[in-house]
């Protein structure tokens, strides 16, 4: 039977920094996405119209924006299904590579990031940006790289 390791507790200053990060991951993304209910939009839904409203000619194979909104492919899958219901995107294999598929946002799901976009900046500048200074925003795209989680199946 293996010797099993004591595990390395964490020192207050590392507790700290720990519990100050779980709280920013769990009550971060309700207060971001609270005011996109104004435009009936779950976070989730909005950073995937944005990211397809970024992307050249409106289109983006959906594996790629997977990984952009940090969700799987078939919980994206599923959001895009509704999209296209409600005429807001659509989906066709890629000319380049049949293997893929392509997200293509219309003029429709155009128009509602449109609308979207100042209500998520809001929010993003009251609970994230306005309450730090220049060196804070620093500090945390440095830590936000260093922990950054890559998909290794993304490339």
């Amino acid at each position: 039977m293996a010797k099993t390791e004591e595990p390395q507790w964490l020192s207050p200053s590392e507790k700290q920094a720990w519990t100050g990060l779980v709280s920013l991951m769990l009550l971060l993304p309700g207060k971001l996405e609270a005011p996109l209910r104004e435009v009936d939009l779950t976070l989730f839904e909005y950073l995937t119209l944005s990211h397809v409203s970024e992307a050249p000619d409106r289109r983006i194979r959906m594996s790629e924006l997977a990984f952009l909104a940090n969700g799987s492919l078939s919980r994206l899958s599923n959001v895009v299904k509704r999209f296209e219901q409600r005429g807001w995107m659509t989906r066709s294999p890629d000319p380049d590579d049949g293997r893929y598929t392509l997200a293509h946002l219309t003029d429709a799901g155009y128009r509602l990031v449109v609308e979207a976009a100042p209500i998520h900046m809001r929010a993003v500048r009251e609970f994230v940006l306005d309450p730090l200074n220049a060196s804070d925003i620093q500090a945390l795209t440095r830590i936000a790289e260093k922990l950054r989680v890559v998909d290794p199946n993304f490339g």
